[in-house]
């Protein structure tokens, strides 16, 4: 039995548009996500992984789509060929089979270095952009997920007796971020 055609298609936030990547192309099954490849941890991309089967082919637009970190790149790819799914980055024209020359896999790790440099790149920008931001007076951050009157309400509360689970879920925010506002 042939395998499935499976596309694998991410942006960066939930503003892009994913038509571009693939356009025009028919598949057995589609995996998006809209979020950064800052890091493997994607939903759709988890999903994607459990799903492939010996066989398949999975079709990703280009490399930086799937990963901006040589080391996820190479990771990425080595599971998915020892599970015998071939992939193929469309914008590079390389297909990965589990047979490939010397040459590819050099394509690869250049490609995948030029991602992990372009991710570096930007991140230098916003942190200068930040810095020149806070100096102008005109950067506060992000605002904080509790409120001093709510942490002071919560420490009352637990001095009650209340559960931090529970008031983390009444509040609407993490253990972890209760905790944090907790230490504050």
């Amino acid at each position: 039995m042939a395998g499935q055609d499976i596309a694998y298609i991410r942006v960066s936030t939930l503003e892009q548009n994913t038509a571009r990547q693939l356009d025009g192309m028919t598949f057995d099954k589609t995996f998006t996500d809209k979020a950064s490849a800052k890091n493997t941890n994607r939903p759709a991309l988890r999903d994607c992984l459990e799903f492939v089967r010996e066989g398949d082919t999975l079709h990703i637009h280009s490399i930086d789509r799937l990963c901006r970190n040589l080391r996820d790149c190479q990771e990425l790819l080595d599971s998915l060929l020892a599970k015998g799914v071939s992939v193929h980055f469309h914008r590079e024209n390389l297909i990965f089979t589990g047979q490939d020359d010397s040459m590819s896999k050099l394509m690869l790790q250049m490609m995948g270095a030029f991602a992990e440099f372009e991710r570096n790149l930007l991140r230098e920008r916003q942190a200068e952009g930040i810095a020149k931001a806070k100096a102008a007076g005109k950067y506060k951050g992000r605002k904080r997920a509790l409120g001093a009157d709510q942490v002071e309400e919560i420490k009352t509360r637990l001095g009650k007796g209340e559960s931090k689970a529970a008031l983390a879920a009444e509040f609407g925010v993490s253990r972890q971020t209760l905790y944090a506002a907790l230490s504050r």
